[in-house]
């Protein structure tokens, strides 16, 4: 009885992050395929007909966020099984975290620098890092200061770009001094809104060796993405590791407890997401106020529909116990980091210079033709694979790297 519970328990996190990971390409297929700031607008590139702002808007309540969200919360879960894991065999649970971080940040800056701009491997180590150090709070603590520290961050976010907000529209008025305008016009030539789309789709349309050496060029990239995001990847690790030790994540909860999660969060959040999403729409994708919807406004929707979710998926889990498509899906998550990295391969070499040469050249709803294919993919190799073997073939090499032997591979 104890033996199949676990297995249950594993199950669960495994097929989530199937779901995690492939829901994770229905957003990066568009950092894949566009320039980068396509990413938050439809307007600046990929939005010339309706169909494509309504996709974009389809993601941008559905997606964005939401996906990276479960990824996060996930990391948190399999990093305090691991470290429970080490504690019980009497190991150094720090030594064994901390090698899994350091050679996932090697990991993550190698995928930057030379694949693809859109890592967060590294971002993940950086933050996994801090969040070991509250490894052994309570759950009530965990998710206590997960909210203050998603709070805060919520705030700063909030005050920076609402501040942009209102300098525009007060330096756009008529009675506005030279003063005011001179500093909006400063505000808009800064790098945070530097959008030089030809520039870009030049590069990426080129050879392998100038997106390489661009990224080179912005070294600091990856770090500064750490500030950037710290404030919503540490709180949501910190509420994995609580919704590991509390059963919410591995199914022990009873499925009224789910129901009701679902019932408080789902609708509110999307009925949220969506109402920022129209107001974007409606300002004409204005710049600033596309940013600041993006970087801070959606920040609450996200947080609702992520543990909405989670929820979701296991109430689902949970009734398709034994089916054999969750047994593919539990499969493709626990070759996530395989997949995560193998799709960037893949979709890179399709659409950049080097490959097949479409980048720029999709349409977002064809766009899903794309994500289907890699969701296939996935679903199609990583079973037969593990039927046959312990670990993804990353997986494997992550875990002898950390443990610094080769770790047997068939079963």
């Amino acid at each position: 009885m104890t033996n199949t519970a676990k297995i249950d328990r594993h199950v669960s996190l495994d097929a989530m992050r199937g779901f995690a990971v492939m829901g994770i390409l229905a957003m990066n297929i568009i950092g894949f395929s566009m320039p980068e700031w396509a990413y938050v607008s439809p307007a600046i590139y990929g939005g010339e007909s309706f169909a494509d702002r309504l996709s974009w808007y389809f993601n941008t309540i559905f997606v964005d966020g939401k996906m990276r969200g479960l990824f996060s919360l996930l990391f948190g879960a399999s990093m305090m099984l691991i470290i429970e894991r080490a504690e019980a065999k009497q190991q150094s649970a720090a030594r064994i975290h901390y090698a899994r971080m350091f050679w996932l940040a090697l990991f993550g800056l190698s995928h930057f620098y030379f694949l693809w701009f859109g890592d967060i491997l590294f971002l993940y180590a950086a933050v996994g890092s801090i969040a070991f150090l509250m490894h052994h709070w309570e759950p009530k603590r965990l998710i206590k200061w997960a909210m203050i520290i998603y709070g805060l961050g919520f705030l700063i976010w909030g005050v920076v770009y609402g501040g942009m907000q209102l300098l525009q529209f007060f330096a756009t008025q008529p009675s506005a001094s030279a003063d005011l305008r001179q500093s909006y016009q400063e505000m808009m030539a800064s790098p945070d809104f530097n959008v030089d789309v030809a520039a870009e789709l030049a590069r990426h349309r080129g050879d392998w060796w100038g997106i390489t050496q661009a990224k080179l060029d912005e070294w600091y990239t990856p770090f500064g993405f750490i500030i950037q995001a710290i404030s919503e990847t540490l709180p949501l690790m910190m509420l994995g590791m609580a919704m590991k030790k509390n059963g919410f994540l591995t199914g022990e909860r009873e499925a009224g407890e789910y129901r009701l999660w679902v019932r408080r969060l789902l609708v509110p959040g999307v009925l949220l997401a969506a109402l920022i999403g129209a107001w974007v729409w409606s300002s004409g994708f204005d710049l600033v106020t596309t940013v600041s919807a993006f970087m801070a406004w959606s920040m609450i929707p996200r947080l609702m529909l992520t543990i909405a979710y989670a929820a979701l998926l296991i109430l689902w889990i949970k009734r398709l116990a034994g089916n054999a498509f969750l047994e593919r899906v539990a499969a493709a998550g626990r070759a996530a980091f395989t997949n995560y990295l193998g799709t960037t391969i893949v979709m890179t070499t399709i659409f950049y210079g080097y490959g097949l040469g479409l980048f720029g050249h999709v349409g977002r709803p064809a766009l899903w033709l794309f994500v289907v294919g890699g969701w296939a993919v996935m679903l199609l190799w990583s079973k037969p694979w593990l039927d046959r073997f312990q670990y993804g073939p990353l997986e494997w090499l992550w875990r002898s790297l950390a443990r610094m032997q080769l770790q047997p591979m068939r079963k």
